[in-house]
């Protein structure tokens, strides 16, 4: 710990270990969503639809891996695009961000075009898991030495299990597959509407599946213990080798 990180390692583990804490972060979470909490934040103007406390810790791992490539999956009103591509700005060099949607909306390509950021941003419109789009995927990230990749697009279980298959490749040791809304495991069916993923069809299922094989990436407990509020339990995985393992 010093006065630039003031994390304390066994408070977080304490304070996330708290029953009352768990079931306050619990209600908390239930209780926004019946809101739509997440869709009352913008990043430099445009709609990002996180929670705050995974915007914070995603900046945090861009600070500390400061990627040169991040890949996202998902890009809706294209809030996180700019959020990564703002990061990188801040970082410095030649760093780019690459955002695949099956559907890009005229009206979300309109406000991400304009904005100071698009300079740093490619935009590609297709399924996630298409052979195509995970070829012109790679023929961009050709020379980028640090990658981070955001899966945030459909969330069914055998959707998010072949991203994870097609582009954890991409991600580099040290760097972060981060899985968006594995929460969605935790959730009671009612509260998902008619959504086609829910409890036992999700992210957080194939994130476990996924690790079962693939020894290259490990849950970073300690993102979620610290934020307690979070849309991606076990979905913070760090890349710990170079091969598999």
């Amino acid at each position: 710990m010093t006065l630039t990180d003031p994390k304390d390692p066994a408070r977080i583990a304490q304070m996330a270990a708290d029953p009352a804490m768990q079931q306050a972060a619990r209600e908390f979470f239930l209780k926004s969503c019946e809101y739509r909490y997440s869709y009352n934040f913008s990043w430099l103007g445009v709609a990002i639809i996180q929670y705050p406390q995974d915007i914070v810790a995603t900046q945090e791992i861009i600070w500390r891996v400061k990627p040169d490539l991040i890949i996202e999956t998902g890009i809706a009103h294209g809030g996180s695009l700019i959020f990564y591509a703002s990061m990188l700005e801040l970082l410095g060099g030649p760093g780019r961000v690459i955002g695949v949607d099956i559907d890009i909306r005229a009206h979300n390509r309109a406000v991400i075009e304009a904005h100071p950021m698009m300079k740093r941003i490619t935009m590609i419109q297709g399924s996630s898991i298409d052979s195509a789009v995970v070829s012109q995927v790679r023929q961009l990230a050709r020379g980028a030495q640090r990658v981070l990749v955001a899966l945030d697009s459909n969330h069914t279980h055998d959707h998010v299990l072949r991203e994870l298959e097609l582009y954890s490749p991409f991600v580099t040791r040290g760097s972060y597959l981060i899985v968006f809304d594995t929460v969605v495991d935790d959730m009671p069916k009612p509260l998902l509407g008619d959504r086609p993923w829910g409890p036992g069809n999700n992210p957080k299922t194939a994130v476990h599946e996924f690790l079962k094989t693939n020894r290259r990436f490990r849950i970073d407990h300690e993102i979620e213990s610290k934020l307690m509020i979070t849309v991606a339990p076990d979905g913070y995985l760090e890349c710990i080798a170079d091969e598999p393992l």
